[in-house]
């Protein structure tokens, strides 16, 4: 499994602006803000390195310089590898621009400002199992009104995505995780600004598009609030 892995390269949106962690970090790449002394993003990297990835591609915009300058050409056994954006083109918009970096039948594609508990080769064994071209990783937490809800079926195809409601109480969440067949991104419009989320993966409702749930523990360091969360998550 650790064979297989290492064949799929992996995509980690790191070009957001960051705007509401400013009141935290300042001007920073939120990826790259400390965590106890280390970059946000090492965390990310830890968990492909040991899950056995070996080649990852940085999709980097706001601040590029300073996340490659923060983590350079490599990270223990990751090959390290940047897809600079020209202008922001949001999280579809920086896939399509790495694609020329994603040379494989499967991308694994990560949020760079979350971290999700889960097992990769297992999430990757179930992706291929199915054959899906399509495996987006949702986690259970408490409160899903931050987030908005994934909804599934009972063979864990994604039949919507909710959006955010104030007491919406336990649920689904989208973790920030994907595994993607190539061909789901390269039918994307390159130089177009596109959410993946909100814009691109509700088309594939109906098309492919399953869920692989973990109840690991979440973070993501959006908001003030959450950063000051995640020294404890990680010490936990």
């Amino acid at each position: 499994m650790t064979l297989a892995l290492g064949r799929i390269p992996v995509a980690i949106l790191a070009g957001g602006l960051g705007t509401r962690l400013r009141p935290a970090i300042g001007e920073r790449a939120k990826v790259v803000a400390e965590i106890e002394g280390r970059p946000f993003l090492a965390r990310l990297l830890d968990q492909l390195a040991a899950a056995g990835f070996r080649d990852v591609v940085l999709c980097v915009g706001f601040r590029a310089d300073e996340v490659e300058a923060a983590l350079g050409a490599a990270y223990g056994p990751l090959r390290l590898r940047y897809a600079r954006e020209p202008a922001p083109l949001g999280t579809a918009g920086a896939l399509a621009n790495a694609l020329p970096l994603l040379d494989a039948p499967d991308v694994l594609v990560m949020n760079g400002d979350s971290y999700c508990e889960v097992d990769l080769a297992a999430a990757w064994t179930r992706h291929r199992a199915r054959g899906a071209d399509a495996t987006l990783v949702v986690v259970e937490v408490a409160d899903a009104s931050r987030y908005g809800r994934v909804e599934l079926a009972a063979d864990d195809r994604v039949v919507r995505f909710a959006e955010k409601q104030a007491g919406a109480g336990a649920g689904w969440i989208n973790a920030g995780i994907y595994l993607l067949a190539r061909a789901r991104l390269a039918a994307i419009e390159p130089g177009r600004a596109l959410s993946l989320e909100r814009d691109v993966m509700p088309g594939w409702i109906g098309s492919g598009l399953f869920a692989h749930r973990t109840r690991g523990r979440f973070i993501d360091i959006g908001t003030p609030a959450s950063y000051a969360e995640a020294a404890r998550f990680f010490a936990g």
